[in-house]
C-alpha cells in the first residue's frame, strides 16, 4: 500500500452530522479517492489535555459533549471499534520523540472525532483511536506530535486532525450570516492556504503574530491545532491541498486539508 495521506478536517457544529452540506459532499469524495486505511488516528479539538492522551479502549463510546440540541443529534452513535494494539504503537512513538504519552483504556469518541468519521467513513467499520491535543503547549509541540506519527503512513494508518480553520463562538451573537460574513475568515484561510502552499512552517508556527485577524479567528488555540499534527504527520515536502468545504453561519471556515508528503524517516 503506497503512503497514505494525512487530513485536517474543519467539523463545525455538531449539527453537521445531520445536515451535512458541503462538508459532507467533500468528505465522501475524499473517501472514494482515498486508499481505504487499516485504522485511524484522530487528534480532536475536544480533547485538551496536559500530555499526549491516546485512546486504547477496545470499543469506544460515542460522546455526546455538547447540550441544547436536537434529540436526534443525540441517539446517532458511532460503533467503530478501537485498535488497543496500534494505541499501543502511538504511544510508543510518542514515546521515542520524548513528549511521554499515555495511554487511555477508557476515552470515548468526542464530537470533534466522530461528526468527522460519521461523515467520511458512515459504515464505521474501520478501528479508530481517539488522540488528545495540549492546547497549553501551542503550534510546535503539536506539530512535533505529528513529526512522531508520520511512519504510521507506512502503515495504512490515516491520521487525522479535526478542528476549524475558523472558530470564534462568541461570533454565535454578531449577526453574521451567508449573506454577512465575518470580515476576519477569508483573509486567515487565504493566508493559511499560501503558507501551506509554499510550506512555510516557521511562519505557521508563528500564526498567532503573523496572520492576518488570528485573534479573532482563533481566540483560543485548540480548533486550529490539530492542524500542525496532520501536517507533521505528512513528512519533510509536504504538499498541501485546500479542499473547500464552504464558510457556516458566516464565521465558521470549513476547509478540510490533505497533506501528502514525502516518505517518512
Amino acid at each position: 500500500m503506497p503512503a497514505l495521506p494525512s487530513l485536517y478536517i474543519s467539523h463545525g457544529s455538531p449539527m453537521t452530522a445531520l445536515q451535512p452540506g458541503a462538508t459532507g459532499a467533500r468528505l465522501a469524495e475524499l473517501a472514494h479517492a482515498l486508499p481505504r486505511p487499516k485504522a485511524i488516528v484522530i487528534a480532536s479539538a475536544h480533547w485538551l489535555a496536559r500530555s499526549p492522551l491516546v485512546g486504547g479502549a477496545a470499543q469506544p463510546e460515542t460522546i455526546h459533549d455538547f447540550y441544547g440540541f436536537p434529540r436526534e443529534l443525540y441517539q446517532l452513535r458511532y460503533p467503530a471499534p478501537g485498535a488497543p494494539a496500534l494505541a499501543a504503537r502511538v504511544a510508543g512513538l510518542l514515546d521515542h520523540a520524548g513528549l511521554a504519552p499515555q495511554l487511555d483504556p477508557q476515552r470515548g469518541l468526542d464530537h470533534g472525532a466522530w461528526v468527522s468519521l460519521h461523515l467520511l467513513y458512515p459504515a464505521a467499520d474501520i478501528p479508530v483511536v481517539p488522540l488528545s491535543i495540549q492546547p497549553e503547549l501551542g503550534p510546535a509541540h503539536q506539530y512535533a506530535v505529528g513529526r512522531a506519527l508520520a511512519p504510521l503512513r507506512e502503515e495504512g494508518v490515516l491520521v487525522i486532525g479535526s478542528g476549524s480553520i475558523t472558530h470564534n463562538l462568541h461570533d454565535l451573537r454578531s449577526g453574521y450570516s451567508a449573506e454577512h460574513e465575518a470580515p476576519y475568515v477569508r483573509p486567515f484561510i487565504g493566508w493559511v492556504e499560501q503558507k501551506l502552499a509554499a510550506g512555510d512552517i516557521d511562519a505557521l508556527l508563528d500564526y498567532r503574530r503573523q496572520a492576518p485577524f488570528a485573534q479573532h479567528a482563533h481566540p483560543t488555540d485548540e480548533h486550529f491545532l490539530p492542524l500542525y499534527v496532520a501536517l507533521g504527520a505528512a513528512g519533510d515536502g509536504a504538499q498541501a491541498q485546500r479542499i473547500d468545504a464552504g464558510i457556516d453561519l458566516g464565521f465558521l471556515a470549513m476547509d478540510i486539508y490533505r497533506f501528502d508528503g514525502a516518505r517518512p524517516d
